[in-house]
C-alpha cells in the first residue's frame, strides 16, 4: 500500500499530515509513503530528512496522487476554495483521509462520492478508550489552547505574573477561560506557568475538578447544567433562555479580567454568543479577549475571523488556526494520530475497512460513491443509511486497500 503525503493548499496552513518519524513506523507496518516536494518544509521537515527515513519524494503533485491513500491536514471540506483543485486527480477507489469539516461542510462530501473516492474525516474520531491516540480534535486543541494564551499575553499591557521589585509590587493578571475542553485546560494550564491568577467556567459540571486540578478556580453560575453534555463528551447547545442568563453572569466575572479566553464549541452548530457588546464594554480597558471559536460565529459578539478588533478599549482576537502557528510540533502530534489510526486499518499491506469496527464506522464518510455516515446522511436530507455492498474483489484490493463492508 502506498501513502501520498501531499503539500497543504489552504492559504497559510504550514502543518504537515506525516513527519518523518512516522515514514518509519509505516514502513515497518509494510506501508510505504511518497511525499510532495517541500511538503513539510514549512513546518520544518525537508525532504532529505523524509527519503532518510524512507519515503520516496513524487516529481510533481500529479504523480503523488497514484497512491492508494491520500493523507491531508486539509481535506476538501476543510479547504474549500484550494482543495477543488485536486479533485482532477482523485480517482475511483482512492482513499483520502485528513480533517474535512464534514458537519460544518457537509456539501462537500457531495463532491467527493462523486469522485468514488472513500473519505476517512478525522474530526468524527470516536471518544473511545482505543482511539484516544488517534483523536486529532484533542491534539490540536492542546496547540491551539497554549497558543491562545501566548497571544494574549502579547497583547496585554501588563506583565502576566505578580512581581516583587525595587519599583514596586506588580499584581498577577487575571486570566478567565471560558470552556473547559482540552483548548480551554491547556490554555489554563499556560496562563499558570506564566504566573496568573485563573478562573475557569464550562456548562459541564464534571469539568470543575480537571480545573481545580491545574490551580484554577472554577466558576460557579446559578444555572441548571445537568443536561449540558452531548454525544462523545461535547457540549450540548442549550436554548436561548439558558444563554441570556449564562451571558448577564459571565459579563459579571469577565469585567475583573484582564484575559478571557473563549473556547465554547458545539460540534457542527455555530458557537454560542458569551460574550456580549455590553460585556466587552464592561472589561478594564487594555484586557485582551482571544475568542478561538470566531470561526465559528464566535463566543464574543464582536470578533471578527482572523482579525483584531479593537473596541471600548479591549483588544478581541479572534483567530481560526492556531495550530498552524506551531507546525513543527503541531504537525508532529497530527502525524502520529494519523500513523496511529493508519496502522490501526493496515493487515498485511492493505487497508482493511471494517464497517464492523467503530473507528472505520464512525470517521467513514463517503464510500463507493454514496454517503454513508448517519449524520451525514441526515444533515443533508438523504433518508436512512443505504444498505452496504457485498465484500468481494474490487479494483481497491488489487491496489492494496481491502473495502470489508460486512
Amino acid at each position: 500500500m502506498l501513502i501520498a503525503v501531499p503539500k497543504e493548499t489552504y492559504p497559510g496552513e504550514r502543518r504537515v499530515a506525516l513527519v518523518p518519524a512516522s515514514v518509519a513506523q509505516l514502513i515497518k507496518a509494510s506501508v510505504h509513503v511518497v511525499v510532495e516536494p517541500g511538503a513539510g518544509s514549512e513546518a520544518g521537515f525537508s525532504n532529505a530528512e523524509y527519503v532518510e527515513k524512507g519515503a520516496r519524494v513524487a516529481a510533481d503533485r500529479e504523480e503523488l496522487f497514484g497512491a492508494d491513500v491520500v493523507a491531508y491536514v486539509r481535506a476538501l471540506g476543510a479547504n474549500p476554495e484550494a482543495g477543488r483543485a485536486d479533485l482532477q486527480y482523485l480517482r475511483q477507489r482512492q482513499v483520502v483521509v485528513g480533517m474535512c469539516d464534514p458537519l460544518g461542510n457537509p456539501d462537500a462530501a457531495r463532491v467527493l462520492a462523486d469522485e468514488g473516492v472513500t473519505l476517512l474525516a478525522l474530526e468524527m474520531m470516536p471518544r473511545i478508550t482505543r482511539a484516544q491516540s488517534m483523536d486529532v480534535l484533542s491534539s490540536m486543541a492542546t496547540v491551539a489552547g497554549y497558543k491562545a494564551m501566548l497571544m494574549a499575553a502579547d497583547h496585554l499591557p501588563r506583565i502576566i505574573p505578580m512581581m516583587m521589585t525595587a519599583a514596586g509590587t506588580l499584581a498577577a493578571a487575571k486570566v478567565f477561560v471560558i470552556g473547559g475542553g482540552v483548548a480551554g485546560l491547556q490554555a489554563i494550564a499556560t496562563a499558570r506557568r506564566l504566573g496568573a491568577v485563573v478562573q475557569a467556567y464550562d456548562v459541564r459540571p464534571a469539568v470543575k475538578e480537571q480545573v481545580e486540578s491545574l490551580g484554577a478556580k472554577f466558576v460557579e453560575l446559578d444555572l441548571e447544567t445537568t443536561d449540558a453534555e452531548g454525544t462523545g463528551g461535547y457540549a450540548k447547545a442549550m436554548d436561548e433562555t439558558f444563554y441570556k442568563k449564562q451571558r448577564a453572569l459571565m459579563a459579571r466575572v469577565a469585567a475583573d479580567s484582564d484575559v478571557c479566553i473563549t473556547t465554547a464549541a458545539v460540534p457542527g452548530q455555530r458557537s454560542p454568543l458569551l460574550l456580549t457588546s455590553e460585556a466587552v464594554q464592561g472589561m478594564r480597558p487594555g484586557s485582551v479577549i482571544v475568542d478561538l471559536a470566531a470561526e465559528r460565529g464566535g463566543n464574543c459578539e464582536l470578533a471578527k475571523p482572523d482579525q483584531t478588533v479593537r473596541e471600548h478599549g479591549v483588544v478581541i482576537l479572534g483567530p481560526t488556526n492556531l495550530p498552524s502557528e506551531v507546525p513543527f510540533h503541531a504537525s508532529q502530534m497530527y502525524a502520529k494520530n494519523l500513523t496511529t489510526f493508519l496502522i490501526h486499518l493496515t493487515r498485511e499491506g492493505r487497508l482493511n475497512l471494517d464497517a464492523n469496527d467503530q473507528i472505520v464506522s464512525e470517521t467513514m464518510i463517503v464510500h463507493d460513491g454514496r454517503i454513508v455516515h448517519p449524520r451525514m446522511r441526515e444533515s443533508l436530507g438523504l433518508g436512512d443509511e443505504p444498505q452496504p455492498s457485498p465484500a468481494g474483489t474490487s479494483d481497491a484490493d488489487k491496489d492494496g486497500i481491502a473495502l470489508d463492508d460486512e
